[in-house]
């Protein structure tokens, strides 16, 4: 991997990290554009640059974090407190599962031989659609991106379904941002809320998976691809994270996630019209 592919992959890691499009799928096709053969190395690279995304959110929910800590360590805001513990009872079942199929998760979803990119097609396809359909339903009853509860208002009940939902990004595609957010706005939360509790959450998933292969894979990561392509493509994560959670906060505090639901149908005709051209 050149520096060139190193910064290309940290943007593209930063914009789809936090919308819910996949970063996992953008970045599995991103690199097989690239030439970038699938290695246990080139999918640790792809996990450890998050750390620049997680860094971006960290940064511009600090206020919220600050709150957190101050209620969970310290013991002054019970608001913080009950936030922090919510995330914590979300995390518990992506990071059960997660830890009990990783070796078939990876064996046979992840670019293998046997399915390449058709499993992220079809997440993207499902996705999409059920973006659509749920927002044609929200539409219908009334309902605004206001409309629901917000974030300090979640219960640890609310909480657990929203993590249990979280489980089902674990296949490359489907986006953790979609089926949180999703998640969210079904338990109750209004959009903004759903959209700010998702991103903390995956402040929390996300630091435990890049701590997780970084620990693992580190070593052999860094002997493929040096530390160069690694520093640069935490910086252009980072840089562009900051860009994509701001406009996406901004947007969605007006409209809905039709455009996403959107790409993602187009983006999957796209990528299966290529993969079916008679090259």
């Amino acid at each position: 991997m050149d520096n060139f592919q190193a910064l290309i992959l940290g943007i593209v890691e930063g914009l789809t990290e936090y919308l819910p499009v996949s970063s996992t799928g953008h970045l599995l096709l991103t690199q097989r554009l690239l030439g970038i053969e699938s290695s246990t190395a080139a999918d640790a690279f792809a996990i450890c640059i998050q750390a620049g995304a997680i860094l971006a959110v960290l940064g511009l929910y600090r206020a919220r974090v600050a709150q957190m800590f101050r209620g969970f360590f310290l013991g002054q805001d019970p608001i913080g407190r009950h936030l922090a513990l919510a995330i914590m009872a979300a995390f518990v079942p992506a990071a059960i599962l997660g830890l009990l199929l990783e070796a078939p998760i990876k064996k046979y979803l992840f670019g293998g031989d046997a399915w390449g990119l058709w499993p992220v097609v079809a997440a993207w396809m499902a996705g999409g659609l059920a973006i659509l359909i749920v927002s044609h339903l929200r539409r219908r009853q009334g309902a605004t991106p206001r409309t629901g509860f917000d974030i300090e208002q979640l219960t640890i009940r609310m909480a657990i379904i929203i993590g249990v939902a979280q489980c089902i990004a674990m296949w490359p595609g489907v986006s953790r941002s979609l089926v949180t957010i999703v998640g969210g706005v079904l338990v109750g939360l209004s959009l903004p809320a759903a959209v700010e509790f998702s991103f903390l959450l995956g402040v929390l998933t996300l630091s435990a998976a890049t701590a997780y292969d970084a620990l693992k894979h580190g070593p052999e990561m860094v002997a493929t691809f040096g530390v160069t392509p690694l520093l640069i493509g935490f910086v252009a994560a980072w840089l562009s994270a900051v860009i994509a959670v701001k406009w996406m906060v901004r947007y969605l505090q007006t409209h809905g996630l039709e455009i996403f639901g959107w790409y993602r149908v187009l983006l999957a005709i796209a990528v299966t019209a290529w993969l079916l051209w008679p090259w």
